[in-house]
């Protein structure tokens, strides 16, 4: 991959003497590439970079070719955020808003009332799956606490944070019984690990995560693991666009031309580029020619 490990990755972690793990997640080239593609407002620009941390963190959770897509939608300014990541940490991001509605100060409830989060995991290989809960929670963060609480009922905790550019996130999950037996044990170690993440600063975030990690758990002995490098990149080709015409049928994708006054404009809404196809191009799709020698595209 392209991108320095030292800007966009994850990174897991484990304390030797407590049932618990951790990841942590910097994401600075790929997020800055999703916002240079779009001139979203401030507060959409800090949830997308929200989900995005979340998205990275769960996929450094799970091995699997295929895609993670997260989407979170509402009847309100922000109808959805939606952040997709290959099995290759490839990352890619999208939002839809109502920019006159959206107050720079609006809270999650405000921008997202009566939302949901979806998750679906669409393996290469295997069976899709999809969970769906309420967006309950003051933040993204507390959202996603409630969703592994719900959904999986282990004890997990996320913390998310967008400013300056950057986004970075942190994620303490507690695991099965080993190396603690005792219950009251377990409880205590949990909430210890928990508390102290608590004092994170927003000023903090942007430190480095070995530094950030020691100045939390100094007292702990924490093992890190190598570093998995994320970088942005967007799966939309002119392959694809022409693949929907063509699956519109002949008739339908011959009407959208005229439709159109002669060309029909594919955007890609993650990251703006845009395919055309006229009479000749989709008369070449459903000739079996492909698009390599249709009209070109245009940015």
């Amino acid at each position: 991959m392209s991108d320095l490990p030292d800007t966009d990755f994850t990174q897991r972690f484990i304390f030797d003497e407590r049932d618990v793990r951790g990841e942590w997640v910097s994401l600075d080239e790929s997020y800055a590439a999703v916002l240079a593609r779009h001139a979203y407002p401030k507060p959409v620009q800090t949830l997308l970079g929200e989900l995005m941390a979340a998205t990275s963190l769960l996929v450094g959770a799970l091995k699997f070719d295929g895609l993670l897509i997260l989407q979170a939608r509402s009847s309100g300014p922000i109808p959805l955020l939606m952040v997709e990541c290959s099995g290759d940490r490839e990352i890619r991001g999208m939002a839809r808003y109502e920019a006159e509605q959206i107050a720079d100060d609006a809270t999650l409830e405000q921008l997202m009332p009566g939302g949901h989060l979806t998750l679906t995991i669409d393996p290469i290989k295997g069976q899709r799956y999809q969970g769906t809960v309420d967006l309950d929670g003051a933040d993204l963060a507390e959202c996603f606490t409630n969703y592994f609480v719900q959904s999986q009922q282990l004890n997990t905790r996320f913390w998310l944070n967008a400013e300056g550019g950057k986004a970075r996130g942190l994620l303490l999950q507690q695991l099965p019984r080993d190396r603690q037996p005792d219950d009251e044990e377990r409880e205590e170690s949990w909430q210890h690990v928990v508390a102290l993440a608590r004092t994170l600063k927003p000023e903090e975030w942007a430190e480095g995560n070995e530094t950030l990690l020691h100045r939390l758990y100094h007292e702990d002995a924490v093992r890190l693991f190598d570093i998995q490098p994320l970088r942005f990149n967007c799966s939309c080709s002119r392959e694809r666009s022409g693949n929907a015409l063509v699956s519109l049928g002949e008739q339908d994708a011959k009407a959208l031309v005229e439709e159109c006054g002669g060309t029909v404009e594919i955007d890609c809404q993650f990251c703006n580029e845009r395919y055309f196809f006229d009479a000749s191009d989709v008369a070449q799709l459903f000739a079996g020619g492909g698009t390599e020698s249709a009209s070109e595209t245009r940015h």
